[in-house]
C-alpha cells in the first residue's frame, strides 16, 4: 500500500490512521457542505464523503499524482432525523437532552478515490449507541468541559465521561469518525 491521502482535517480520523500504522498525509477537503436535508439516507451521507474525497483527488490529479484519497462523513441520526454539529451551547444541550435515554445510530460513509483515474468506491458503516438517562447537570458539565461544537450530535464518544453511554453495538471507530475495517477494505480493493 502506497501513501494514502486523508482528505480531512479531523484529528480523530488522523489518530485512527496512526493507530493502523498507515503512511498518510493530510490534505483537507475544501468541499463546502451545503444542505438542508434533515431526513437520513445512506445516499446523502455517501455523497458527502464522495464530494469531500473528489475535491482533494482533483487537486492531486492536476499535479499528476497517483494516490488514494480517503474522504469520510459522519452523521448522527435519532428517529431518522440527522443531528448536525451544534451552533451554540443551547443547541448542544438540546441535542444531548434528546439523546438521553435513547438509542441513536451513527453512520460514517467512507469514499476512496484514485487521484489519477478518479475511480472511486464508497461504503458506509452503522453503529448503534444507547445513552443512559442523563441529568441536566451531566449534560451541562460535558458541554462546558469539552465544547463539542465541532461534532455531529454534540458529542465525541471517546471523551464522554462515565455514566453517559449504556451500550455500543458496532464498531467504535465508526462513531469516532472513520471505520477502520471499511476503509481498509476499500483501500485493498484498489
Amino acid at each position: 500500500m502506497g501513501k494514502i491521502i486523508l482528505g480531512s482535517s479531523s484529528p480523530r480520523r488522523a489518530n485512527i490512521l496512526k493507530k493502523l500504522n498507515i503512511d498518510f498525509e493530510v490534505i483537507p477537503s475544501c468541499y463546502v457542505e451545503e444542505h438542508d436535508q434533515t431526513d437520513f439516507s445512506y445516499n446523502f451521507v455517501e455523497n458527502l464523503a464522495y464530494n469531500k474525497a473528489l475535491d482533494v483527488a482533483k487537486r492531486l490529479k492536476k499535479e499528476s499524482k497517483n494516490l488514494l484519497v480517503v474522504g469520510a462523513d459522519t452523521i448522527v441520526v435519532l428517529k431518522n432525523k440527522i443531528l448536525e454539529k451544534p451552533i451554540d451551547y443551547e443547541d448542544a444541550f438540546n441535542m444531548l437532552k434528546k439523546l438521553s435515554g435513547n438509542t441513536h445510530f451513527v453512520v460514517t460513509a467512507v469514499c476512496v478515490i484514485n487521484s489519477a483515474t478518479l475511480e472511486f468506491k464508497t461504503k458506509s458503516e452503522t453503529t448503534y449507541v444507547t445513552f443512559e438517562n442523563l441529568t441536566e447537570e451531566q449534560i451541562s458539565d460535558y458541554i462546558y468541559q469539552f465544547k463539542p461544537y465541532d461534532k455531529a450530535g454534540s458529542y465525541g464518544i471517546q471523551e464522554l465521561p462515565d455514566g453517559f453511554v449504556k451500550e455500543v453495538k458496532g464498531e467504535l471507530d465508526n462513531v469516532i469518525g472513520l471505520p477502520a475495517k471499511v476503509m481498509l477494505e476499500l483501500i485493498d480493493s484498489f
